[in-house]
């Protein structure tokens, strides 16, 4: 090739990737973002106290706002309310982005109530949302060893639904009946982080075990060809075989339900932190792809893939949020393009999330509208869902962090994302 030919094609060459459409990263201000979810966890601190003067109930936690209302309903703390967990969370994850003593006050008070949780026998799998949300994240700030003998004695009774014929923690010990048998769903997966963070610091390294056996066993048996989610798995208690996928509350059996699938995100992404096996973070890339590649445009999934009233049905912004959290993590851990695009894909998340077609603002004290919990129990059907707030903010955290790892310089809002 003579010397104006070459020219010619690497000139050509030059153009081409200058023309080339470029990935556009989403703008988020974590900073501005942060500041409104204070503002909003100050707002409900004094919706609560309204009224009260020191007789506060602590063991009454904010569940969820209705649409047609500007006030959040409580639920008492007790081990059939599984989301009780999630509000002193969502207090811990504020104080230590902005350290306002008050908040730190209020964390303290309600997480102390979940303590009756751990006292009473075992109810059912939630035990990991109930503690590590609240007792996690207190011991993680401050390192009292109170919160911390907690979050053992929770560990060792979740680890009692353990069966080791099936290889899972039985999620529903109520429902064995109904359902056909030994049954775990996939909002199980989030429990396991509280069983390695207790073997690594001074629980039994037996539960290390039990969190990596479950997390196998749900991979193996849990997910449909293209790595899409059962909500509910069964097996037979006895012989552990497994019987059936199915769903509780999906659309339909072999139908996406959104917040299981981000339970799935969310859930192998973190086991592949506690054991650095690359099987676990295949699987996650796997599970995390099908997920994005049938998104809407604002990157907040219908309540369910598959629901055929789509457009017509409702959203779930905590599907949003959990996956958003996840995705910032997930993407430090995959090389390259891809993990730069998982990274950008959360912060579409999160820009959208930041709306004011998504935060409650004027509307209520919640972060965040139009989550939908158990829509074919006619339940919590686009409403603010505590659970969203929780991971709403854990998400922006998490981006807060990063942004402040790359850029000493930046306005600092928190500090150590790490739960381990």
């Amino acid at each position: 090739m003579n010397t104006k030919n070459l020219t010619s094609l690497l000139l050509g060459t030059l153009l081409a990737v200058g023309c080339a459409p470029q990935q556009k990263e989403a703008a988020v201000d974590t900073g501005h973002d942060l500041d409104y979810c204070h503002r909003q966890v100050l707002s409900t601190l004094a919706e609560l106290h309204e009224n009260k003067g020191d007789s506060l109930d602590y063991t009454m936690m904010p569940r969820n706002v209705a649409p047609d209302s500007d006030r959040w309903e409580c639920r008492p703390t007790c081990a059939e309310e599984w989301c009780s967990g999630f509000w002193p969370g969502v207090l811990w994850y504020d104080y230590e982005a902005t350290g306002d003593s008050t908040v730190l006050a209020e964390a303290r008070r309600f997480t102390r109530s979940l303590k009756k949780v751990v006292d009473d026998p075992v109810f059912d799998h939630d035990l990991g949302f109930l503690i590590q949300c609240s007792y996690g994240n207190a011991y993680r700030l401050t390192h009292d060893e109170e919160y911390k003998q907690v979050i053992l004695n929770a560990a060792d009774s979740l680890a009692t639904l353990f069966n080791p014929k099936v290889g899972t923690i039985l999620s529903w010990p109520r429902n064995v009946g109904e359902l056909g048998g030994h049954n775990t769903i996939m909002d199980n997966m989030i429990n396991l982080e509280m069983l390695f963070w207790a073997s690594k610091n001074g629980g039994n390294p037996y539960l290390h075990d039990i969190a990596v056996k479950h997390a196998e066993t749900t991979m193996e048996h849990h997910f449909r060809d293209d790595y899409t989610s059962y909500h509910v798995a069964v097996y037979d208690g006895e012989t552990g075989k497994f019987i059936k996928g199915m769903t509780h509350q999906g659309y339909a059996d072999n139908s996406m339900w959104a917040r299981g699938q981000a339970w799935a995100i969310y859930g192998y992404t973190m086991v592949y932190r506690e054991t650095k096996d690359p099987k676990f973070l295949d699987f996650a890339q796997k599970v995390t792809d099908v997920y994005l590649e049938r998104l809407p445009e604002d990157k907040v999934p219908y309540w369910d893939f598959d629901d055929p009233d789509i457009p017509q049905t409702t959203r779930d912004a905590s599907a949003a949020c959990v996956v958003a959290s996840a995705l910032l993590e997930l993407g430090g851990y995959v090389e390259g393009e891809k993990g730069e695009e998982y990274i950008n894909s959360a912060k579409e998340m999160l820009a959208s999330l930041a709306t004011d077609r998504y935060q409650s603002r004027e509307h209520n004290n919640s972060f965040l509208l139009h989550s939908t919990g158990h829509r074919p129990a006619g339940s919590e059907i686009d409403y603010s869902i505590i659970y969203a707030d929780y991971y709403y903010i854990e998400a922006l955290k998490r981006l807060n962090d990063m942004e402040k790892a790359a850029d000493p310089g930046s306005r600092q809002i928190a500090v150590n994302r790490s739960k381990s």
